[in-house]
């Protein structure tokens, strides 16, 4: 294979998962193509296939790339094993293709790696583009021990690994795959498809939470990209049409032009329509820029939320994964500050961290709503990613991480039934030394009882009264649900043993999502499955009826005391503002306590007052109407989960004031 003879011929690999009918350009290897392009002195030399940017069945994938002469492949826990799969095959049919793996799932230590797969000729670690093109322009001799950030096995079988190269300071040395023209052919031969925008606008973390592989830029110092390439990609996302940009930032908000880019992307949905929505993963301390940031993004409509990622609440477990660093008082002042402007969170907390305990867990729980947080917490299962720290022998050793393999399933997502597929595994946290088994699936339950009550709204108002007006905690009400009596509360323990049977589910290495091919055929969280599942059997009525005597048990129990009716009212209003299928006519109802407004001030964040005033309440059903059930779980169910859209909107017609309870 010389370069003077005839061009060289790259097929490259960026396998990612579709969603909804949508895919993601491929944006790693798109950079690889557009620095050789840019910056080689001979660009004419080198021949580039269109990208393999999706799942398809091996031998396609294999099809499509017979005949280069280098084949590179970006991976990640999500396409590891297929990409695999696709350089084995095509090596078999052709020996002479140059196989190249780069990317975050490359581990550090890669002998045993690349001993394993021997049809992988050399192994990236660090940034890839100038390392690749230095590859290509290492043919045909290929002095690999010559350059920087490789790793490979030597004709005589010894393993060489040379040093990382510094990282590249000045990033607009690497060209925009968008405005360079890159996608072009990609997207001309596919008109159909629709696309998924992945925007860098600087790399690197400065923080190092043992959990995390940030594209193995974890502990980094943050580079960033010129402003200006950044406004004419946006620019170029809006005139193609690209409905959604996930941004691969760890940490938007941190720097002051984050604000700014916000407002333009904004500004062009506004003018354009385009883009519809960017997610983005919130910065960690800085409170005002990321307030400033994200209030940006929520008043252009370009989030469903703005995320708070706490991860834990407990001090000692911040310090066992190395982000003690991080205020949780910033996050819980953000969290307060969005309620009072009305700009819907969401939170994230990770089940089955070094530290963490069932008591340390159900406390953080307690923590986050009674700190205002009503709208969603995001419950997720730990999982090893290959060159986090959390992934050293040691660290699971000293912890006592118990793992186990799971298939990788998206929520929401779709088994895709390819007959020649590679499904994708990764490693899940199912015990720990401080979280026995039993403690993680008690804790896993609660996590999906805590959603299915007060984050998918089934029984929030009722949660909110309860506490507000008794100071019974959150996380006692929850725990009452959980230890339930079969005898007297049988739906509310069949919901509860459901709960506890997928989380057990899950430690044998079953599905982290159920999946229900009636339901869109799609894998829904246990606390969604049953919100369909009390629908389709027509059990509202029965679990409203347990659940507001379950309450009045507990408040006996404490010692509380109920104000008159009015957990009765609550239950009433929950039930009524529940968004049902196949409904079609508004309601009323009568209640003998503003409920409405009390619950509506504690969302807020504001100081709720009871009031004894006979109100009636409209309940505007007739405009939400789901004429299947398939709507239904559709529009209310899976896009309302971040939203928490579960509840038809409503107003007080009539109200006479008679006092305070």
């Amino acid at each position: 294979m010389a370069q003077s003879a005839r061009r060289v011929s790259i097929g490259l690999v960026q396998i990612n998962n579709s969603f909804s009918g949508q895919s993601y350009l491929p944006y790693s290897v798109g950079c690889l193509e557009g620095y050789v392009r840019r910056h080689s002195a001979k660009p004419e030399d080198y021949e580039f296939l269109l990208p393999v940017y999706k799942r398809m069945p091996v031998r396609d994938a294999v099809s499509g790339l017979l005949g280069c002469d280098v084949a590179g492949f970006s991976i990640y826990v999500w396409n590891a094993r297929i990409s695999l799969e696709i350089a084995r095959r095509l090596k078999a049919a052709q020996p002479n293709t140059l196989i190249i793996f780069g990317g975050p799932h490359v581990p550090d230590q890669t002998e045993p790696f690349l001993r394993e797969n021997p049809f992988i000729d050399i192994a990236v670690n660090g940034e890839g583009e100038k390392t690749f093109l230095a590859l290509l322009e290492a043919l045909p001799a290929r002095p690999w021990q010559d350059i920087p950030g490789v790793s490979f096995i030597s004709a005589d079988g010894k393993f060489i690994q040379t040093l990382k190269p510094p990282r590249i300071k000045n990033l607009d040395e690497v060209p925009s795959p968008f405005l360079d023209g890159v996608f072009d052919p990609l997207m001309a031969a596919n008109p159909d498809e629709t696309w998924i925008g992945l925007w860098e606008t600087n790399r690197g973390c400065p923080f190092q939470c043992t959990y995390c592989d940030w594209g193995s830029a974890t502990a980094a110092k943050v580079t960033k990209f010129e402003m200006d390439r950044l406004l004419r990609e946006a620019e170029w996302f809006s005139q193609n049409r690209i409905e959604f940009i996930f941004c691969c930032d760890a940490n938007f908000g941190m720097l002051s032009r984050d604000a700014t880019l916000a407002e333009y992307v904004g500004k062009l949905k506004q003018e354009s329509g385009y883009p519809k929505a960017l997610s983005v993963q919130n910065t960690k301390n800085a409170t005002e820029k990321a307030y400033r940031t994200q209030k940006i993004l929520s008043d252009a409509g370009l989030n469903k939320g703005v995320a708070l990622s706490m991860q834990t609440l407990s001090g000692d477990v911040l310090k066992n994964i190395k982000r003690d660093n991080i205020s949780l008082e910033t996050y819980l002042e953000l969290q307060r500050r969005f309620a009072r402007d009305g700009v819907e969170t969401f939170s994230d907390l990770i089940i089955g961290l070094p530290g963490e305990t069932y008591d340390s867990f159900m406390d953080g729980i307690d923590l986050l709503i009674n700190s205002g947080q009503h709208n969603r917490v995001q419950f997720n299962d730990l999982s090893i990613l290959p060159n986090a720290e959390m992934a050293n022998p040691e660290y699971i050793r000293e912890h006592g991480l118990e793992l186990v393999e799971s298939e990788i399933i998206n929520i929401h997502g779709s088994r895709v039934e390819l007959d020649d597929d590679v499904p994708e595994i990764q490693q899940l946290v199912v015990a720990t030394g401080s979280m026995p088994r039993e403690d993680w699936r008690r804790v896993r339950a609660a996590a999906w009882m805590t959603a299915f009550l007060h984050f998918d709204k089934l029984f929030q108002i009722p949660l909110i009264l309860i506490h507000e007006t008794t100071g019974i905690r959150y996380r006692t009400m929850i725990e009452t649900f959980m230890g339930v009596d079969a005898r007297n509360y049988p739906l509310l323990a069949d919901i509860r043993d459901f709960f506890l049977s997928e989380a057990a589910s899950i430690q044998r290495g079953g599905a982290e999502y159920t999946y229900s091919e009636e339901w869109l055929g799609i894998y829904w969280p246990a606390d969604e499955y049953k919100f369909i599942d009390l629908t389709v059997r027509n059990q509202f009525g029965r679990f409203y009826q347990e659940s507001c005597a379950l309450m009045k048990q507990l408040a006996a129990q404490q010692g509380a005391d109920l104000p008159a009716d009015a957990l009765e009212n609550a239950v009433q209003l929950n039930h009524a503002l529940l968004k049902q299928p196949f409904i079609t006519d508004d309601a009323t109802l009568t209640l003998s306590a503003d409920v409405l407004t009390f619950w509506t001030d504690a969302r807020q964040g504001a100081a709720p007052r009871l009031i004894r005033k006979p109100l009636t309440v409209q309940v505007s059903r007739a405009k939400a109407h789901y004429a299947s059930l398939s709507d239904w779980c559709r529009e209310v169910v899976w896009w309302g989960n971040k939203k928490g859209a579960y509840l038809y909107t409503n107003q007080i017609v009539e109200m006479q004031l008679a006092g305070h309870f």
